[in-house]
């Protein structure tokens, strides 16, 4: 009689227990923070900056490596595990894949063609000209696209919280296949409906932590999510596939986040496993070299303080006018 080997729980390392540990704290968390917060201004203040914190790594780190590489070989937890970070990041993480997998990573932060971007995080996309957007209009009109997605999954309660037609973009990039694409779509609609839940959970607990501490800090983390994107890029070429992106090697900051500096290692090779991006960088060291890329200083949260990398931008634009 031949034994069959039992199934493998982790789809590729079970390192990722660590990414879904942090998944289920953050939840635990934030639903312990509106029921036991006190109402006072100092505790509600740090509650709010916890808040804040917490979505910014969730979206930033957890969810990034999650969909790109699901952790569970059963995709029935992976689509609980969706439900979960989903709250936790207050968007669909399926919404979150289609639009971050499928596009920026084709589109790689691309440069206008006829005054747009096929990029849709594009930070050339919200610029007056053919450069790069300044900073602050790139966040203040992606912070109107956050809000306005999160006003349409209010709003999209009507019909169950199901992916609507006018909603071309996320039809646009969902798969071509019918039972995948059915599939993709009923996860939106749960994803939209797990977030929608938590929000309604807090509002309960207590609807003064949900309007001053929990909304505006979903806010203020869409914000510095879109900080680190916008460095994550600045200065990159997107025309190179080894310059069109940042990365940040500092130790400290790759060991807590999971080697998300590796940023350009990761644009060269999206689906390979956070534990392996060190590798691709010894692999592609000449070719990164070759290509001139740029290598920041700071992380890219911060990458403001990169005054270095601000010169040399504003004299190429220089150049070019």
């Amino acid at each position: 009689m031949i034994e069959r080997e039992p199934r493998r729980l982790w789809r590729n390392s079970p390192a990722d227990a660590f990414l879904l540990g942090l998944t289920i704290a953050q939840f635990a968390v934030t639903i312990a923070l509106a029921a036991l917060t006190p109402d006072a201004l100092w505790p509600r203040l740090g509650s709010a900056i916890l808040v804040t914190g917490m979505v910014t790594y969730s979206v930033l780190i957890v969810n990034h490596m999650f969909v790109h590489m699901p952790w569970f070989t059963d995709d029935r937890y992976n689509r609980v595990v969706s439900l979960v970070i989903s709250a936790n990041i207050a968007q669909s993480a399926q919404s979150y894949h289609l639009s971050h997998v499928r596009n920026h990573h084709r589109y790689n932060n691309d440069r206008k063609r006829d005054g747009v971007t096929a990029d849709l995080s594009s930070t050339y996309r919200y610029s007056r000209d053919d450069e790069v957007a300044p900073l602050w209009r790139y966040l203040a009109y992606s912070l109107v696209a956050s809000i306005q997605e999160f006003a349409g999954t209010v709003w999209s309660l009507h019909r169950l919280c199901g992916v609507s037609p006018r909603e071309t973009t996320l039809l646009g990039l969902a798969a071509r296949n019918p039972a995948r694409r059915a599939a993709e779509l009923a996860q939106i609609r749960y994803d939209r409906l797990a977030q929608l839940v938590l929000t309604a959970l807090l509002g309960v607990l207590s609807w003064q932590w949900l309007v001053m501490c929990y909304l505006p800090s979903v806010a203020i983390a869409f914000t510095l999510v879109n900080v680190q994107n916008y460095y994550r890029h600045f200065g990159a070429e997107p025309e190179s596939r080894y310059a069109n992106s940042v990365s940040y090697y500092g130790r400290l900051y790759n060991r807590l986040t999971f080697n998300d500096g590796y940023h350009q290692e990761h644009h060269l090779r999206p689906t390979t496993h956070w534990t392996r991006l060190p590798e691709v960088a010894a692999q592609y060291q000449r070719r990164l070299d070759e290509a001139g890329r740029v290598v920041s200083p700071v992380p890219p949260v911060v990458g403001f303080l990169d005054t270095g990398r601000m010169d040399r931008v504003a004299q190429r634009s220089a150049a070019t006018q």
